[in-house]
């Protein structure tokens, strides 16, 4: 999955290119159209993070235009660890991972994934283009 965000003015700060946490803004849209494209949308809020890691490359600057690739990297029985790149007009400007528990919003712990989770997002993994 690839989305295409601006640099916003917002987005950047008192160095002038973009902030460290736009980077994580982006993949999570990036998560949500993944999650819409594959019909598991209902999982918001049933997905909280317990790990993120980013790896800042290079610096993207205001109005340039950042890709954002975003993939399912596995599937684990109650975990999932995303992957994501940003790329701007330089190449890579960040990557890095994020990992989601499976819970259930009245359970006080992590859940196995329903099977038709594990259908949508255990093929879409990879580093694939989903």
């Amino acid at each position: 999955m690839t989305i295409e965000r601006a640099v916003e003015w917002y987005d950047t700060d008192a160095a002038g290119h973009q902030h460290h946490s736009v980077i994580l803004r982006w993949a999570e849209a990036a998560e949500a159209e993944l999650l819409r494209r594959h019909g598991v949308a209902w999982l918001f809020g049933r997905t909280p993070r317990v790990r993120h890691e980013v790896d800042y490359r290079s610096r993207l600057w205001f109005g340039e235009v950042a890709k954002t690739r975003f993939w399912v990297e596995s599937v684990g029985r109650t975990s999932l660890t995303f992957a994501f790149e940003v790329h701007g007009r330089n190449g890579m400007a960040a990557s890095g991972s994020v990992v989601v528990v499976h819970a259930e919003p009245d359970q006080g712990k992590a859940t196995p994934w329903p099977a038709e989770v594990v259908e949508a997002l255990g093929s879409s993994n990879a580093g694939g283009e989903s």
